[in-house]
């Protein structure tokens, strides 16, 4: 079987003494035809197209030889026969009862052309986000609903308004906000998006409101649709607590024509430990666009989750990498942000990204609408090339001002 019909996994193993040879193999026959020496000729065969080929092994020996550093990356490749062409088969073909067998995690998968062809991927990615915003010439920026909870609508419409008056392109919810009697799913799109509409007016820019979509599974596409007809125009998935395959199951439904923002919740449970789970550049990366996220939220390397900024790095790359033949989806580094990170910001990740704040926009020494502002004066400061301070001392910018005075900046 040639490797165009094969995924392949990458993993990391960490033994003091395993023959990594023999581990492999043991991977590539345990998780696809169970055993092979006992096998009759025969029987051999007609099982050779269901086998997994170790493709390469790289062993690293401790430098110092103390216990717990010696590991291998294996890679292995699993006849796409053997499962079907959803997330879920793959993830428990390669990584089911392996997740368990020690210290192991899973880094890397590369799809079979016509596995990928089974995912339309994002329906609008960076582009189309873009252009439902019309806003091409600098990084997007998003703001989140604080202390939502024991809100009434008209609490709700509120914040909502204050935050849209500062020029944020994207509002989301709160990813704790679900069903309930206060702010029940279609009256709080309505009531958000009459806001939007107001704010609109004074600020003469488009936005979009991401609305939490929660519920039992067997529900979600109707409520999305719900929310849709309500005026929703983006949605918010808590993907990992439903699974690729529900966001899959939105994504690639025609009716569900508005962008999808994918949270990071529970990613804590799989990528940060070196030992053990998934890497987040797969978790939060290739799979969530794969599956099809126009837009994916994941830790900043500013704030208090704190990812690794080289692990944010390649999530982000996953995100944009041309080699996957879907949409890109735009990266939204989030937690710990203000104004005075917004040079940084777009020195590590570029343009196509969104600057997602809370406490930096709703934390605001003058409001929530000065937070916003700020943040925007902050972005126009880095695109010219202007420190923050000198920027901030320029008529108009007093936000930015009153905003780096508070949390201070680095460039």
């Amino acid at each position: 079987m040639s490797m165009d019909q094969m995924c392949v996994a990458t993993y990391r193993c960490y033994d003091d003494k395993a023959d990594f040879d023999k581990k492999a193999l043991g991977i590539a026959v345990g998780l696809t035809v169970g055993s092979w020496t006992e096998l009759p000729e025969a029987r051999k065969a007609e099982m050779e197209k269901h086998l997994g080929k170790v493709v390469s092994v790289t062993v690293h020996e401790s430098k110092t030889g103390a216990a717990g550093e010696r590991y291998a990356d294996i890679r292995i490749a699993y006849p796409e026969i053997n499962f079907s062409r959803d997330i879920p088969a793959l993830l428990v073909t390669v990584f089911g009862k392996l997740s368990m067998d020690g210290k192991i995690k899973l880094l890397d998968l590369d799809f079979s052309p016509n596995f990928v062809s089974a995912f339309p991927g994002p329906k609008f990615g960076i582009e189309g986000v873009r252009e439902l915003l019309g806003v091409q010439d600098r990084p997007l920026l998003m703001s989140i609903f604080k202390s939502v909870i024991g809100h009434d609508l008209e609490g709700l419409r509120e914040q909502f308004y204050r935050q849209a008056l500062g020029g944020v392109d994207l509002i989301k919810d709160d990813e704790i906000l679900f069903e309930n009697p206060l702010t029940p799913l279609e009256k709080r799109v309505e009531t958000c998006m009459e806001a939007a509409r107001l704010a609109e007016r004074e600020t003469g820019q488009k936005l979009l409101y991401a609305v939490n979509l929660t519920g039992p599974t067997a529900n979600l596409a109707a409520n999305a649709k719900r929310a849709i007809a309500a005026g929703a125009n983006a949605l918010l998935f808590n993907v990992l607590a439903y699974g690729y395959d529900a966001l899959h199951m939105l994504s690639s439904d025609p009716e569900i024509n508005v962008p999808i923002a994918a949270h990071p919740a529970l990613a804590g449970a799989f990528y940060p430990s070196p030992h053990y789970g998934i890497a987040a550049p797969l978790l939060l990366g290739k799979l969530m666009r794969l599956a099809g996220a126009d837009l994916v939220l994941f830790p900043s390397p500013y704030g208090s989750v704190v990812m690794p900024k080289e692990e944010n790095l390649a999530v982000q790359a996953a995100l944009i990498d041309p080699a996957l033949p879907v949409k890109a989806s735009m990266p939204v580094p989030s937690a710990g942000i203000h104004p005075g990170l917004v040079p940084l910001i777009l020195r590590d990740f570029g343009q196509q990204v969104v600057v997602n704040a809370g406490g930096g926009i709703h934390g605001h020494p003058q409001g929530t609408a000065a937070g916003g502002q700020a943040f925007r004066q902050a972005i126009l400061a880095a695109l010219e090339g202007t420190s923050l301070p000198e920027y901030a001392s320029r008529p108009g910018n007093e936000a930015l001002q009153a905003a780096i005075q508070l949390w201070g900046f680095k460039e």
